[in-house]
This record gives C-alpha cells, sequence and structure tokens, in this order.
C-alpha cells in the first residue's frame, strides 16, 4: 500500500553505497516533481503556491529476478499518507524503462500549504527486503500579505513567437517614424512596467510552446511538448503527474471563471496548457474532450479560435453547406483520445475520458449550456450568453492580412479556406470580457492569443507576421480600456518564446530581387505606410518599405515583396484538395522552394523549410492592479508567483 510520493530527481548517493553490500537494493531512477541535484539544501525547480496540488510519482527498477513490493513517501521526514484510491503502482508494460520488474509509482493531488523548503524522500522496497532511498525538495512561496488591494481579474495576452523586433515592426508600420520619433506607440508600448523574460523549459534552452505556456500558469518548468505536467516513464499520453494550472488554482480557491481566446487550433500549445494535462500537445481528440470534460476544475467559460476539425463526429455525414466536398472535415480519433487511469480521476476529482471519436462535441458543449457561433455573425448575434463556445474554421484561423483583404474586397483567400466570415483576434477579446464580465462576482482569468505571429515567423512571410502583431495590439488595447474602467485588473502582454530570430536591417529600395537592393543606415530612412481606417495599411508594399532579417533562419528564396498567397497550413484538413492544394507547399525537412523562380537564395542557419525558435529573452509589459510587479529581469515561472501574489495577497 501506497503513502506518498516525491518530487526530485536525485539519485542518492545511498545507490552506489549499495553496491558493497551482500544484496543490491532497487534504483529510483526518476523523481517527480524535479530538485536541482546540483544544488544541496535548496529548490531551484519545484515551487508551489500554498496549497497549489501536484503530483508525486517515482519510477523504480528493481534488482535482477526481484520485483518492487512498496513505495512510501515522507515529508520532512513525516510519512505522507493518502486514500488508497489515489495512488497506484503501473507494472512495467506501462513504461518506457527497459529493465524487468520496473515500476512507476503515482501519488495524486498532494499539496502543501506550509511556506518554505521541503525536504522529500521516497522508500522503495524490493522482495528480498532491501530497499533505498531517493531524496528531493521543493518549495511553497510566501504570499505577502499588506501590500495592497488585490487583483480580481486577471488578463493575459500572449504573442506566440512575439519577440522585441516584432513589436519595434508592428510600430514601426503602423505608427511611423519621423526625424527618429515614433508618431505614435503601441497599446502595449504604453503600459508603466516592462521587463524581460527567460524562456527555457524544463530540458531546453530552446523552448517550444507547449512549456513556453505552461511554466507562465503552473509555476513549474515543463518540458518540451508537455503540458500541465511533469515528464514521466509511462508510455500514456494523459497520466503523467499533473501540476495544478492557475486557471484550476483560481477556479478551486477563489471560484473564478477561464476564458481561452486565440487565433489558432483550440488543440494547440497555447491554448492547451492553460487547461489541459498532457506530455503530447499532439493529442488533439483529448485535448478538446478535456476542455469540456474538466470544466469544472478550470471554470472554463469561454472558449474561442480555430479547430473545429475537433468536435465534428467522425463518422458524420458530410453537411450539405460544407465549403469543401471532401468529407466532413473531423479529424477526431481514438489514438490520440484519453482514458485517465482510476488514481488521477479519484485523486484530482477529473472526468475519466472515453475512446469517443464519434462524440458530436459541440452539442455536447450546447448540452452543457454553452452558446456556440460559427462565425463572426454569430458571433455577434450571440448576446452575452453566461457561457460561449466559437469554432471559426477547421484548423487555425486566417491570418490578419487575409482576413483584412477579405474585408476589403480585395482578397478570397478565406474564401478558399471555406470561412469568409471570419472575427479579428481585437473582436473575440471584446466578446469573451463581456462574457466573462457578466454577473462577475468572483473575478476571472482571461488568456488571450495572437498565434500566428509565430506560424508567420517560422514561415519567415514577414508582412504577414507584423499584421499579425498589428491585430494582437489591437486586443491589447481591447483589454487595457477595460482595466482603464475596471483596476482591480492586471493585465500582462508577453510572449511565450522569441521566433526565427527576427532583425529590422533596413529597407528596400531597389525593383528586384537582390541583397544590393535593401538599404541599411542612413539609406534606409523611414518607411511610410499608409493606414487606412481599418488600423492596418493601404499595401505593406510600399517604397522604402521595411527589410526585415533573420537569424533563426533556413534557407529561404527572398523577393521583399508580400506574398500574394499564404503557405500551405498542414493543419487544415482539406489541404489535398482544390484550391488549397494549389497554395505555396513548404515540406517538413526540405528547403524553402517559396519564390524559387522569382526571388534569390538566403542561405539559412539550420536545416529544413522553416525559421525556428529561440532562447533570446523576450519582453514583458503590465497594466493595472499589481502591474509594478513586473519589471527587472524574470523567470518565465516567476511571472506565475507574482500572478499569484498580486491576486492573493494584494499589491500597490
Amino acid at each position: 500500500m501506497f503513502k506518498h510520493k516525491t518530487l526530485s530527481l536525485m539519485i542518492l548517493a545511498t545507490l552506489g553505497a549499495s553496491a558493497s553490500l551482500s544484496f543490491a537494493a532497487p534504483t529510483i531512477s526518476r523523481l517527480t516533481p524535479p530538485s536541482n541535484p546540483l544544488v544541496a539544501g535548496a529548490s531551484t525547480l519545484a515551487r508551489f503556491l500554498p496549497g497549489q496540488r501536484f503530483d508525486l510519482q517515482a519510477t523504480v527498477i528493481p534488482e535482477a529476478g526481484k520485483t518492487i513490493t512498496a513505495v512510501s513517501f515522507a515529508v520532512d521526514g513525516v510519512p505522507v499518507v493518502a486514500p488508497l484510491a489515489n495512488t497506484s503502482i503501473l507494472p512495467a508494460t506501462a513504461i518506457n524503462v527497459a529493465k524487468p520488474g520496473a515500476v512507476a509509482a503515482s501519488l495524486r493531488a498532494y499539496s502543501n500549504s506550509t511556506v518554505g523548503v521541503h525536504s522529500l524522500t521516497a522508500t522503495a522496497t524490493q522482495s528480498d527486503g532491501t530497499s533505498t532511498v531517493a531524496t528531493g525538495n521543493f518549495e511553497v512561496m510566501p504570499i505577502l500579505t499588506g501590500q495592497g488591494r488585490t487583483a480580481k481579474n486577471v488578463i493575459l495576452l500572449l504573442g506566440d513567437g512575439m519577440g522585441a523586433a516584432h513589436r519595434t515592426a508592428a510600430r514601426v508600420m503602423v505608427k511611423g517614424y519621423a526625424q527618429g520619433m515614433a508618431q505614435g506607440k503601441l497599446a502595449m508600448d504604453t503600459f508603466p512596467f516592462t521587463g524581460m523574460v527567460m524562456t527555457a523549459s524544463l530540458n531546453s534552452i530552446v523552448t517550444d510552446s507547449a512549456p513556453g505556456m505552461a511554466n507562465y500558469v503552473t509555476g513549474n518548468k515543463a518540458q518540451n511538448n508537455q503540458e500541465g505536467v511533469f515528464p514521466d516513464d509511462t508510455t500514456d499520453a494523459f497520466d503523467n503527474p499533473r501540476v495544478e494550472y492557475l486557471s484550476e488554482y483560481l477556479h478551486r480557491t477563489k471560484g473564478k471563471s477561464l476564458g481561452i481566446v486565440t487565433t489558432a487550433d483550440v488543440f494547440d500549445a497555447t491554448p492547451a496548457a492553460n487547461a489541459v494535462h498532457t506530455s503530447n500537445r499532439g493529442s488533439g481528440t483529448g485535448i478538446v474532450d478535456q476542455y469540456l470534460d474538466d470544466r469544472s476544475l478550470t471554470g472554463l467559460t469561454v472558449l474561442m479560435g480555430g479547430g473545429r476539425k475537433w468536435f465534428i463526429p467522425k463518422n458524420s455525414a458530410i453537411a450539405a453547406a460544407n465549403p469543401v466536398n471532401v468529407g466532413n472535415g473531423s479529424v477526431r480519433s481514438t489514438s490520440n483520445d484519453y482514458v485517465l487511469p482510476a488514481d488521477l480521476v479519484a485523486g484530482w476529482g477529473a472526468a475519466p475520458g472515453a475512446k469517443d471519436p464519434n462524440r458530436d462535441l459541440i452539442s455536447d458543449f450546447q448540452t452543457a449550456g454553452y452558446a456556440y457561433a460559427s462565425d463572426k455573425t454569430s458571433m455577434d448575434a450571440s448576446g452575452t450568453p453566461d457561457k460561449l463556445l466559437g469554432l471559426f474554421s477547421y484548423s487555425n484561423m486566417n491570418v490578419a492580412f487575409d482576413k483584412i483583404n477579405k474585408r476589403r474586397g480585395t482578397s478570397t483567400i478565406v474564401d478558399d479556406y471555406g470561412f469568409p466570415d471570419q472575427p479579428m483576434l481585437d473582436e473575440m477579446t471584446s466578446k469573451a470580457i463581456s462574457v466573462l464580465n457578466k454577473n462577475n462576482t468572483n473575478g476571472f482569468y482571461l488568456m488571450v492569443e495572437g498565434a500566428s505571429i509565430d506560424k508567420q515567423s517560422h514561415l519567415m512571410d514577414s508582412d504577414r507576421w507584423i499584421e499579425e502583431t498589428i491585430e494582437f495590439d489591437r486586443a491589447v488595447k481591447v483589454a487595457q480600456d477595460f482595466a482603464a474602467s475596471n483596476p482591480d485588473t492586471l493585465v500582462i502582454v508577453t510572449a511565450d518564446h522569441e521566433c526565427a530570430g527576427v532583425g529590422i536591417i533596413g529597407a528596400y529600395t531597389g525593383t528586384g530581387a537582390s541583397s544590393a537592393n535593401v538599404a541599411t543606415y542612413d539609406a534606409a530612412k523611414f518607411p511610410k505606410y499608409a493606414i487606412q481606417a481599418d488600423g492596418y495599411p493601404l499595401t505593406t508594399d510600399v517604397p522604402g518599405k521595411m527589410v526585415i532579417g533573420y537569424a533563426g533562419n533556413a534557407d529561404r528564396y527572398e523577393t521583399w515583396q508580400s506574398n500574394a498567397q499564404p503557405s500551405q497550413d498542414s493543419q487544415q484538413p482539406f489541404i489535398g484538395a482544390a484550391p488549397l492544394n494549389t497554395y505555396p507547399v513548404t515540406l517538413i525537412g526540405q528547403p524553402n522552394t517559396r519564390n524559387v523562380s522569382t526571388g534569390y537564395l538566403i542561405t539559412g542557419q539550420v536545416a529544413g523549410d522553416q525559421g525556428v525558435h529561440t532562447a533570446t529573452d523576450i519582453p514583458l509589459s503590465a497594466y493595472g492592479r499589481g502591474a509594478m510587479l513586473f519589471s527587472g529581469v524574470m523567470d518565465n515561472t516567476d511571472v506565475f508567483f507574482k500572478i499569484g501574489q498580486v491576486v492573493l495577497g494584494g499589491s500597490k
């Protein structure tokens, strides 16, 4: 019978000492949550708010021919006792460790409210009676009182992949410069406090978007590809040791609601890493099911973005109004769905899940009381419902560059994708705030993502990511205006990482595709774009337009002109059918040949067809209640505890 587990990844010196004994001891090869084995007596990894829940787990390998008979856990030398239903020992058949008899022992939803650093031990015993101990630590962070008033609402706007240069480029385009002075500021530029964020994940200096978001809203480092969990040795993508999200913690302790708004597919890493627990960010069916199934844990009230393909029953009939007459768009599958182990269900009160590719998830959301919007028109017509689901495309929404040109009547790209009436991010943000603020007794946490700043930076499509950043800033203004009239609101603007090593290197002053036409220094002058009433430039191809360089780039063919069509989005279910199959193709792992006949070759630093994330620190700006805490250089996990201080303890 289990008693409890540990936080740590420190294999004891006793393991080495045991080699001299007549009986070899078992080995604890992984202890979770992870501790830092290089810093004696201090934790630099596992930190939690008072009472924040997290799982304990140990991977144990017995001596050859033996079996593991018991695993127990202690905190500060005191055994930790938990209900039997909250514990489990998985056999070797369910884990990846290639050792006979290996087990993964779990204890779910542990919490500790005593501030300070705590020692943790796990003791494993095998069938011959020999045992071993692994030791680690974790820290419960203090919440200071008497610091000022608390924040009722938190709005975190995340420009995916948005580094300092992305912000600068948007300002140059939409505000302009004259005689060395910016002729205006972005909304995010007007925030009174700014800091820099270090973005590393648990296992790399270069993060992907899953831990890039999760680190902000759990206070703990996640591994690349993983959301709301610690790494483990099991084969199941949904049974990893969990750590409680900001949304879950605030809903459980304060009754706050959750809103998630994105221009990406809602299964994507950033939105999911606010509410879904998985070690595989690609497990789309299980991810979207968890949004609804665990709404009682997260307080999910608003979910808007793309991703309808995950919500449609796999075997439903082809819709008569389907814009592309190939299937119904569903990609639901048993292979990426979820069923949770019993101990996780018992410990967390989570839904057990089911392998149900024929689930009609839109209908299930509606049955649960969510109004459903399929386009901007229905979103606007929904009024202010109690809860709202909005799915505006099969996968990622179209980018601002193409949505705006559709509204102007100069492009049919969004028609080709089958969703001509998509809202802009600022419109979605305004709707989300109105829903969340309805009967807003306890407050809310809202995450807003400008997703394709990153996606278009990967593709090195400069004009599209710049307009994505402009669209994102317009959403920032919506949040800022709300906070100005609701001063108990904290607004944070940041990114999960920088993408592609963006730099503004000059201006394009020629007529051909050549580096000779890139003007630098004095010759670059000040680009001037004609901004229209809708807030976007009439055209991005102006004389002396900005030239964007990339330090994290793959080979590409550059024309310095805007691309009439976006590159194919491999996430779209009908990408192989006309008209989308006529769009420019980028093939993973192969050189980018877009504009090969019209551009000139710029060689890159990385293989393949896309730019990559970088480890460059990114800016964070804060406005409203507690904004003063968000200055200086900070780790991404620090942001979580600063938010906790503002919401729980208060700040000036």
